[in-house]
């Protein structure tokens, strides 16, 4: 007997009509004859440069400052750090999907093939919420650091609109254009966090015009925790929308030249990246700086850097007017990348039919053009509210939104990784058997531990939510400003579920062929001459910028 449609839809075809999922039958429409071809244009150097350098922005050059405030030093470290390891963890968690699957939707695809057409809307929605927010929260920071220079005298909105144009003006021309400014600056910013790294380590030992030693005064002399765990929670918060969500590498491999080299190389790469310049720089700014400097996040200007606090007590001139030139450009960096990130995202979740089919199309450049549209016209509104109220209060709302998003993606990848597992097995699918098929290391241990760590950062969300720091009192609206992610997710996601009344794929009919990438020879060839070189070759591309 036919079960009644479920809605959903994958991103590759093989029929020329829209279909939907028919019980546990996985049918599909042709994407590039019904909604135009996404283009294969980022290169590996790109991905391998872009690897580096995304995400370093206001989460690490400004936002630490308000960690370190609230928390102080130790919570600042262990939250960071908790989060970092969640960042290897996330990419374990996802390569051996999108290297078998490397469609632009990415985990979108894989809840809904292999879990629950609404556990897919509901981390499609998550995501996109996400990331648009961050396009907000970003504008806000780019603000921010231009007073630096304007002091004020121009009005917010006029920067928000010059920000705003610029990172939607960008996707007027083709995605290359993306790809080359997303390499330049990522260069730039991996350049000048080496250079502040170095720079910061003289200044522990005296360097600078004032001589002063830093002998872990920072540490001993203050509190090395402040507020509990409530400090440790909103490092940690702050620290998954810095750097926790790695579903923009596997995005990335959707529309990547070599998606197994590329992604594999991501995989390790980024962790390495994250442990090194990161804890590096956080350790620096909590040696450097006291947590109770009145200059930290929620003062006036861009002194609210921790670096550019650090470089100027140290009386080091130039240096502060370069790091806010490159934090400028990493700030537009990141917006960009969430406009890309969150219009993927939506065509993806139109390819499915989660949402309508027309949003989908991609025209003769390869770009999803009404996807496009609807993101930044969100982002347009979510960035202009910020004049409405105060910058602080509107900030902590995007960062909540952003945080909870995150995190919840990160369930819905534990989930959809133990399902991919049942699925091969209960096919007894060939997949590791394979040319260069690539396995999850010491798989299912990076996918608990991501479960483990994202329970604590929800438990964190709840907790700061109940009592939030600097509140003497619990209320309704401080709760919603925390939980308003969580909330709006998990409603939609219920909500979705039982207005289509869709069902939980079986393991034993779940599609383990649509959007299967086969090797092909030139790739094979290229992967072949890549594993026959030495060790220390292949180290040399690791680090290799250009």
């Amino acid at each position: 007997m036919e079960k009644a449609p479920e809605k959903g839809v994958s991103p590759q075809s093989t029929s020329s009509t829209p279909s939907e999922h028919v019980g546990d039958t996985y049918e599909v429409i042709n994407d590039v004859e019904t909604h135009g071809e996404m283009k294969r244009v980022l290169s590996k150097r790109m991905i391998h440069v872009i690897s580096l350098g995304s995400q370093i922005g206001s989460g690490l050059f400004i936002a630490t400052g308000k960690a370190l405030r609230d928390g102080g030093p130790g919570s600042l470290v262990l939250g960071y750090g908790m989060v970092m390891t969640l960042v290897w963890a996330s990419l374990q968690t996802l390569s051996e999907m999108t290297i078998a699957f490397p469609v632009s939707g990415n985990f979108i695809d894989y809840a809904d093939r292999f879990v629950d057409p609404a556990l897919a809307f509901g981390a499609g929605f998550a995501e996109w919420l996400g990331w648009t927010a961050v396009v907000a929260s970003e504008a806000t920071f780019f603000s921010v650091i231009i007073n630096y220079w304007a002091q004020g005298k121009v009005h917010e909105a006029v920067w928000y609109t010059i920000f705003l144009l610029f990172c939607g003006g960008l996707f007027l021309l083709s995605t290359k254009w993306f790809g080359w400014f997303e390499y330049a600056a990522s260069l730039l910013k991996i350049i000048a966090l080496i250079i502040f790294i170095i720079v910061a380590f003289a200044m522990v030992l005296g360097a600078g015009p004032t001589g002063e030693k830093h002998t872990g005064e920072t540490w001993r002399d203050y509190p090395v925790f402040i507020n509990g765990f409530r400090g440790f929670g909103n490092s940690a918060l702050f620290g998954i929308w810095a750097m926790g969500d790695q579903v923009f590498t596997g995005i990335m491999a959707g529309e990547a030249k070599s998606p197994r080299y590329s992604m594999a190389h991501a995989t390790k790469l980024v962790p390495i990246r994250v442990f090194s310049t990161f804890m590096l720089s956080i350790v620096f700014i909590s040696l450097l700086i006291p947590q109770d400097d009145k200059r930290l996040f929620g003062g006036s200007g861009v002194a609210a850097s921790p670096f550019v606090i650090a470089l100027n007590d140290a009386g080091i001139k130039g240096l502060p007017d370069f790091l806010n030139v490159v934090m400028m450009i990493g700030i537009a960096s990141i917006a960009v990348e969430s406009i890309y990130i969150s219009s993927r995202i939506m065509r993806s979740m139109a390819l499915q039919g989660l949402i309508p089919k027309f949003i989908a199309n991609v025209d003769r450049e390869g770009r999803p053009r009404w996807a496009l549209a609807f993101t930044v016209l969100v982002a347009v509104v979510l960035t202009y509210i910020n004049l409405t109220a105060g910058g602080i209060e509107v900030f902590t709302w995007l960062v909540s939104i952003t945080s909870s998003s995150f995190f919840l993606v990160c369930f819905v990848l534990c989930i959809t990784s133990f399902r991919f597992r049942a699925a091969l097995k209960a096919q007894n699918d060939p997949l590791w058997t394979e040319a260069y098929a690539y396995q999850t290391w010491f798989w299912p241990i990076p996918v608990v531990w991501l479960f483990a760590g994202s329970t604590v950062l929800l438990v964190s969300c709840f907790y700061v939510g109940l009592y939030p720091i600097g509140v003497e009192k619990a209320s309704v609206y401080y709760f919603f400003q925390y939980m308003i992610g969580v909330v709006t997710v998990v409603s939609f996601t219920i909500g979705y579920k039982i207005l289509y009344r869709t069902k939980m794929r079986d393991p034993k009919t779940a599609d383990l062929q649509t959007g299967r990438r086969t090797l092909g020879g030139e790739e094979l060839a290229m992967l072949n001459d890549y594993y026959n070189r030495t060790a220390l070759q292949r180290f040399y591309t690791y680090i290799q910028l250009w």
